[in-house]
């Protein structure tokens, strides 16, 4: 009879799943470390409150102020950037983010590398330039926006924001396609083939999550997806998909029925972020398109 080999090395020192995962967390750790050390030593104690007195012999902080500033253990913190295998929360992250006076691009590494969900993610993104912006507000009244991997809507301009829901008025952490559709009524009931949506939506997903598994971003947004019993049935059934562009209709509750072409504009790598854009089919979506622009800008 044939068993399953258990997820240790072999003889030769081949690296299996077990290991390999276990290598990863422990350079994981180790560049941690190695990133709080150094950005404790290049801080200044007159930066953080701190007097430097005459006898300071540590370049930057010791570790016992940053500890007392960031209200965490002394121990704690020197196991931390001894990279010993400890757990570290969202909230001491964030504490110790702001003791060492991280930058957004220094916060977004300091939980990659803790392997982290940020509770305070940042309300812009590095990759909605000014140039992007203007780019889809000269888009109106085609409706257009910018969305990465994970659906996550980055920017969009005024006909794309009045398309669906009013989008200004859902709250930035909830602007997320997938989410919407499963959660927003007045989001739902716009998409006129809602079923068909979702399954596309959670085909293409499922392609793009295999390069982003051990990504907290994606484990957390898969965790709140699962809370409703309709997107579990759709997850269930595995199916995969790449981006193709497709023909949608719209319900919109301003101007009535639309018929667009779904088109992904890729802004770098074809599971990175795009522009999305929807070109009217006819000339009476096309009208209606205008007369919701016309709306978006009165609003």
């Amino acid at each position: 009879m044939t068993t399953m080999a258990q997820e240790t090395p072999t003889a030769t020192g081949t690296a299996t799943p077990q290991s390999s995962s276990a290598s990863a967390s422990t350079i994981r750790r180790h560049e941690l470390a190695a990133f709080l050390r150094h950005r404790r030593e290049h801080i200044a104690p007159e930066q953080v409150g701190l007097p430097r007195g005459t006898r300071r012999r540590t370049p930057g902080l010791r570790r016992e102020e940053v500890a007392q500033l960031a209200a965490v253990g002394v121990t704690w913190y020197t196991w931390l950037e001894q990279a010993r295998d400890i757990q570290v929360s969202g909230q001491v992250l964030d504490a110790l983010a702001r003791t060492l006076l991280l930058d957004r691009s220094e916060r977004s590494h300091l939980f990659q590398l803790a392997d982290a969900v940020d509770p305070q993610p940042a309300a812009d993104c590095p990759v909605v330039t000014p140039a992007l912006q203007a780019m889809l507000d000269q888009l109106d009244p085609i409706p257009a926006c910018l969305q990465n991997a994970r659906y996550d809507i980055l920017a969009y301009n005024r006909t794309y924001g009045m398309l669906l829901c009013d989008l200004d008025a859902v709250p930035p952490e909830d602007r997320n396609c997938m989410i919407l559709s499963y959660t927003h009524e007045e989001w739902r009931s716009s998409i006129v083939h809602l079923e068909k949506s979702q399954r596309l939506m959670a085909a293409r997903f499922r392609g793009s999550m295999a390069d982003h598994l051990a990504d907290p971003a994606w484990k957390t947004l898969l965790k709140r997806l699962h809370m409703s019993p309709d997107f579990r049935e759709v997850w269930d059934r595995h199916e995969v998909m790449g981006a193709s562009p497709r023909r949608k209709e719209f319900r919109n509750s301003h101007v009535g029925r639309l018929t667009v072409d779904h088109t992904d504009l890729w802004l770098g790598p074809s599971r990175g972020p795009r522009m999305v854009t929807y070109a009217p089919v006819d000339e009476e979506s096309r009208q209606r398109l205008e007369k919701l622009h016309a709306i978006a800008l009165e609003k």
